[in-house]
């Protein structure tokens, strides 16, 4: 199982700042993302702009529940 997970910390005085409690063994490598909210909501919006503007596009107005229900199927059997 593939964990993501999500983190708000502050940076202190020091520039730096601590994260406890996380669900992972001792040892474990992991990659950390750091991002500010604002630029975080940035990409968001411009996210959401992008998705409203493709779901606007007249060749996908044509597409059938069907069709991504087997599009889905065939992605998940590795086709």
């Amino acid at each position: 199982m593939q964990l993501i997970l999500k983190k708000e910390a502050v940076i202190n005085e020091n520039h730096s700042f601590l994260l406890s409690d996380l669900p992972f063994k001792a040892g474990e490598k992991v990659t950390v993302f750091i991002v500010t909210e604002t630029d975080l909501a940035t990409k968001l919006k411009k996210w959401r702009s992008l998705f409203e503007e493709t779901q606007t596009l007249p060749q996908l107005q044509e597409i059938t529940d069907s069709e991504i229900d087997a599009e889905i199927t065939a992605y998940r059997a590795g086709l």
